[in-house]
């Protein structure tokens, strides 16, 4: 898909600060340092639209990205990140909890996993809220170009196994560096989004 407009609307703190859209939502997750912002950079074909900082756990808000007018992307804080205090883990579960069971226009999960590593508790709870609120999840491998090429296909098949994914649950290999992936991520977001 050709991205004309790609900007980011709000960082919001608290449910209160939400933007009034009724575009369809989409939202990105992943722990820490999964490649979350150079993700979001390349399927937009951007190079700054979403903070890519040395230190994770960098986003601690929900980013609103309007894209083409069309679609939002909600980019929500990476989990599994230890520097973070027990009151701010409680406080994200609860901003987490609230948009899945309250925010009528979220449409799907596209959920980032390293392909380098097998998934963290986190991505398993992650994709058990989704599959709890009936929510269409997509996970996108990250970091393939990190894969030696004799390894990918058995290490896609140990995430799919490891994640037990469903038929409609697609599984895609993608890096940011090589743009591997960004045609297949783009034709799943619209599935998802138009259904």
């Amino acid at each position: 898909m050709q991205v004309q407009k790609a900007e980011l609307v709000i960082s919001a703190p608290n449910r209160e600060s939400w933007p009034q859209s009724t575009l369809p939502e989409l939202v990105l997750a992943g722990r820490s340092n999964v490649g979350k912002s150079s993700f979001i950079n390349a399927i937009t074909n951007r190079k700054k639209l979403a903070y890519v900082g040395n230190t994770p756990g960098k986003t601690r808000l929900l980013n609103f990205f309007n894209i083409n007018d069309r679609y939002m992307f909600v980019d929500v804080p990476g989990y599994g990140f230890a520097n973070l205090s027990k009151s701010q883990l409680i406080a994200f579960g609860e901003m987490m909890e609230d948009y899945f069971a309250n925010r009528e226009q979220k449409k799907g999960l596209l959920m980032l996993v390293d392909a380098r590593h097998m998934p963290s508790e986190d991505d398993y709870g992650m994709l058990e809220y989704a599959r709890y609120y009936e929510i269409p999840v997509c996970i996108v491998a990250t970091k393939t170009d990190k894969v030696p090429p004799s390894k990918r296909r058995h290490m896609m098949n140990k995430l799919k196994e490891a994640l037990d994914l469903r038929s409609d649950e697609a599984l895609i290999p993608f890096s940011a560096q090589t743009k591997e992936g960004v045609d297949e991520v783009w034709t799943e977001i619209i599935k998802i989004m138009e259904a």
